[in-house]
């Protein structure tokens, strides 16, 4: 099975919308201010924010193959259906017309570069009878080929406009107009000799363009999450309650498969009373095999609220407000440190009990530690730590019970709090770190085995990991992204 790392799709002002749970479109490419989106939830956001020339993007990693789908909603336009014959080179030209398009839009203050997205566009819909002409005639044998290369279109297609708001590195800019342009030109000679070009080199100039463009995709790593999947069961095991995880920390590779498949995974059965973690050489091998690594904690560990993080586990001591930061590869303790104040041995617990005073988290910003205290009457207390000190850097006292929420995760930020753990379940609070506010929200999942004991955001993953009555499961998540152009 594999699970995602990202997942991004895009559709463009000239493109037909290319997702199934897009229901609303933009009004324009340029100038959008106030306007109501749909969600790839379902639900209906009213951006009446008073930000101006803004874009709206939603990005989830939601399909088999770990893809990140990053989506700008678009005017919507119907697709002539073409021959698969020559599906490739389509696909290929469309792709290089829509860099082309979305890179000019980089500059879409002026009027110069609207009057070339639309020279594209009409030069694309020209192209499209002459490939129809040319699908007619050509050999069956390029068919595959030629459908290589317009799935590997789609997959850029939606990194394109993320380009636009860079607009201070100019010279990455030229270049790729220019490699845009040197691939038009040999798109154009391809129309009268099918054939005749290297598609191996033509497919490793698309992929070059594609991985930096990727690297762009990492500069909207956070927003605000509008939308949770359907649960993927990995692997059905151990207790009724227990964690596990990867480590977000990982150093990433310059073109990583989906992450899950390269990571260790680390499993803790339980919630108290064992210090005996299982790491996994990789996803495959936790999913098919029993061949595990044993790691014996120095202490039992309290609740299901440990984390992993640049190769040392994180963990509450059990019966004590204690959390220690041990080294799996040495298996040392680096540090130790109070929580103060911190209520401990099902104090202050989740809903389901579980000795879950203490939950410890990692998000595109860092380690957090989630409690609460007596000072603050029981209510969840936010803690930003030092993953090296422990140290806690700045808190956040909220208004809401700890025993009242089911359990709870931090993205890019702003803890989420479920309103329960059995049943049916959906996260509908959430408190921003970044403004000291807090929401009441409606985003449903579903609660498949009727009892989540572990539910913890993974940043490398875009994903939820959860423990669910014995069953080991993955959420995808959506997050909104509000892209604010320079004045």
């Amino acid at each position: 099975l594999s699970v995602p790392l990202l997942k991004i799709g895009v559709v463009l002002s000239t493109m037909a919308m290319i997702t199934n749970w897009m229901s609303q479109t933009l009004p324009s490419l340029v100038g959008l201010n106030t306007t109501k989106l749909t969600a790839a939830t379902g639900g209906t956001l009213d951006r009446s924010t008073g930000v101006k020339e803004s874009w709206q993007v939603y990005s989830s990693a939601q399909d088999s193959e770990g893809r990140c789908i990053c989506t700008v909603v678009a005017p919507q336009q119907t697709m002539c259906s073409r021959d698969a014959r020559t599906k490739q080179l389509r696909q290929l030209l469309e792709k290089v017309q829509n860099m082309s398009q979305s890179i000019e839009v980089l500059d879409r203050r002026t009027q110069r570069d609207l009057q070339y997205v639309e020279k594209m566009e009409n030069q694309m819909r020209g192209l499209e009878s002459k490939f129809k002409q040319v699908e007619e005639s050509h050999k069956q044998h390029l068919a595959r080929q030629f459908k290589a290369i317009k799935a590997k279109m789609e997959e850029l297609r939606p990194l394109i406009p993320v380009l636009e708001e860079y607009k201070a590195d100019a010279k990455l800019v030229l270049q790729f107009k220019e490699e845009v342009q040197n691939l038009t030109s040999v798109l154009n000679e391809l129309q009268e000799e099918i054939g005749a070009y290297d598609y191996e080199e033509l497919q490793n100039r698309v992929s070059n363009l594609e991985e930096r463009l990727r690297a762009c995709m990492q500069k909207l790593a956070c927003g605000k999450l509008t939308g949770i999947s359907d649960p993927i069961t990995i692997k059905t095991s151990g207790s009724r309650f227990g964690s596990w995880m990867t480590d977000p920390g990982e150093r990433k590779r310059e073109a990583p498969p989906p992450p899950q498949l390269q990571s260790c995974v680390w499993y803790m059965d339980s919630y108290h009373n064992n210090r005996f973690v299982r790491e996994y050489k990789s996803m495959a091998d936790f999913m098919n095999t029993d061949n595990f690594t044993s790691h014996r904690l120095p202490h039992p560990w309290s609740g299901t609220g440990q984390v992993v993080y640049n190769g040392s586990i994180y963990f509450n001591k059990y019966q004590s407000h204690i959390i220690i930061r041990f080294d799996l590869k040495t298996e040392t303790i680096l540090k130790t440190r109070s929580l103060d104040y911190a209520g401990y041995n099902n104090m202050y617990h989740y809903a389901w009990g579980g000795h879950s005073d203490i939950d410890l988290m990692v998000d595109e910003n860092g380690l957090w530690a989630v409690y609460a205290t007596n000072q603050n009457a029981g209510n969840i207390v936010i803690s930003k730590l030092d993953p090296n000190t422990l140290q806690s850097l700045q808190t956040w006292n909220t208004s809401y019970p700890k025993r009242s929420a089911g359990e709870a995760f931090i993205i890019c930020g702003t803890l989420y709090v479920t309103n329960g753990y059995s049943g049916g379940t959906k996260v509908h609070y959430a408190y921003q770190t970044n403004a000291s506010t807090y929401e009441y929200i409606d985003i449903p999942f579903q609660n498949k085995y009727s009892h989540i004991s572990m539910l913890d955001y993974n940043p490398k993953d875009r994903a939820l990991y959860a423990w669910n009555n014995g069953h080991q499961i993955l959420y995808n998540v959506t997050l909104f992204h509000v892209i604010r152009s320079d004045e």
